[in-house]
């Protein structure tokens, strides 16, 4: 019995990686499919729907691509925009998880914050931004802390929804049977509504991921002072003109968002692991 049981071991591992290489490459086509189809429209645009007068509206690609990243001065500026942007962004973003996880841990555990708080944390959501500027400037001036602000107050409310959300969703058997064996409320936190909460904290990281990115280029659209980030670097080639650069600052504000939000679903793959598929399967 063993040997048959280690031959079919072997052989599932010999037909397990191709299959699995075709089962990736079958997934990617399709995205791919869909990039050409844009980048072909693209073109279609910028040569046979605009003439030459208004084609700085959108620049094929490969200028773009040629202008934007090729060109040694221009590329210094961009990357020396996205440092000062991703700064920005990962540290509001870490200021925002930190806020956020605590206010949620703090109002799933008294019932009464949770029905003072979360109201003004929801009000505070729908403020439009632009609304708060002036306040903002007031309080911080126009430098790195008010960008930061708003990199914090954008990306706080997907954290505290999601996490909160989490915490409250633990099995309620799970929390009968905690308190029958005389866990405390510290014990049931640590042991059962934490743990049950990761998939959906992790799903409001990566919402407030992307969010972050665009706190950061919102902050630098509004205080205009200080080193330009990507957003005053858009809004700079965007009062000159210079479309190609502009066009190169926005990919890469993308990318940034893209990378930190793919950075945040593996490390919810391996915080959560495969317990949480296999409890769903």
């Amino acid at each position: 019995m063993s040997t048959v049981a280690e031959a079919e071991k072997v052989a599932l591992s010999t037909v397990a990686p191709p299959r699995r290489r075709s089962v990736r490459l079958w997934r990617a086509l399709p995205p791919v499919g869909v990039f050409a189809l844009i980048i072909g429209g693209w073109y279609v645009i910028s040569y046979l729907v605009l003439d030459d007068a208004r084609r700085f509206l959108l620049p094929p690609p490969h200028e773009i691509v040629d202008v934007g990243f090729l060109d040694p001065r221009n590329l210094e500026n961009l990357m020396h925009g996205l440092w000062l942007t991703t700064e920005v962004a990962l540290l509001g973003l870490a200021i925002a998880i930190v806020v956020g996880v605590t206010a949620a841990v703090l109002m799933s555990q008294a019932k009464w914050l949770e029905i003072s708080v979360y109201p003004w944390v929801v009000i505070l959501q729908t403020i439009p931004i632009l609304a708060l500027v002036p306040l903002i400037a007031q309080w911080t001036g126009f430098g790195f802390s008010s960008r930061l602000l708003v990199c914090v107050l954008i990306a706080l409310f997907p954290i505290i929804a999601n996490t909160l959300f989490g915490l409250q969703s633990a099995d309620a058997g799970l929390r009968d049977l905690f308190r029958l064996h005389g866990a405390g409320r510290l014990t049931l936190l640590v042991k059962l509504m934490f743990p049950a909460s990761l998939p959906a904290m992790f799903a409001g990281f990566r919402i407030s991921a992307g969010l972050s990115v665009i706190g950061a280029l919102v902050g630098d659209l509004f205080f205009k002072q200080g080193e330009p980030g990507l957003g005053i670097l858009i809004d700079v080639y965007r009062a000159r003109l210079q479309s190609e650069q502009m066009y190169a600052a926005v990919f890469l504000a993308s990318l940034l968002g893209i990378a930190v939000f793919l950075f945040f679903g593996w490390l919810g793959r391996r915080v959560v692991g495969k317990w949480y598929q296999a409890s769903r399967g």
